[in-house]
């Protein structure tokens, strides 16, 4: 595994078990040992060219939340790359207050080796102009560990029909937090 991903999971998985804005519930960080991932896999590591000339390239986009609510991105364009023997595409959008890059995706790992309600990626954008897309850092919403929390769904133009392997798996409580977690 490279450093760069090793240390990325460190720094994660100790935020997670001891930072102050952890999203798992204090009552089940006694039990967390760290989150599960898929081994790295270089092949789902991609440099892309946004297509900001579709149609709907920097229009706003409206997505659902997982409380019901809604949040507006701005369309960056499209990506497409080939996983497998697959072509792909996906939209790529752009946070309104922060203008960081966000790619909420489902995948054929949804709801059974990962979260349920899709996964995120942050891809970040190089000084030579193509976008940085690794799948090895994908990450499930704050909301796979806590329901208080709000999160964006991913769009169905953004559901793939392939096997995305890589990054973060389903989130499943320790057999003691889930127990803890029950009595409260």
């Amino acid at each position: 595994m490279s450093s760069r991903i090793r240390s990325f999971r460190e720094h994660r998985d100790e935020y997670f078990a001891n930072g102050h804005h952890s999203p798992v519930p204090e009552g089940d960080r006694d039990g967390f040992t760290g989150l599960d991932y898929f081994d790295e896999n270089p092949d789902l590591s991609f440099e892309q060219v946004i297509d900001e000339e579709s149609s709907e390239a920097n229009q706003r986009m409206t997505l659902d939340t997982s409380d019901g609510e809604t949040v507006e991105f701005l369309r960056a364009g499209r990506i497409t790359f080939d996983v497998g023997e697959a072509n792909v595409s996906l939209t790529v959008l752009k946070d309104l207050d922060r203008g960081r890059y966000f790619l909420p995706f489902t995948d054929k790992t949804t709801g059974d080796t990962t979260y349920e309600g899709g996964r995120y990626l942050d891809p970040q954008m190089d000084q030579n102009g193509t976008l940085k897309v690794d799948f090895n850092y994908a990450y499930n919403p704050y909301c796979a560990y806590d329901t208080e929390f709000s999160c964006p769904l991913p769009p169905a133009e953004n559901a793939l029909d392939v096997l995305i392997e890589a990054g973060e798996r389903t989130y499943l409580r320790s057999e003691t937090s889930r127990h803890t977690h029950a009595i409260d």
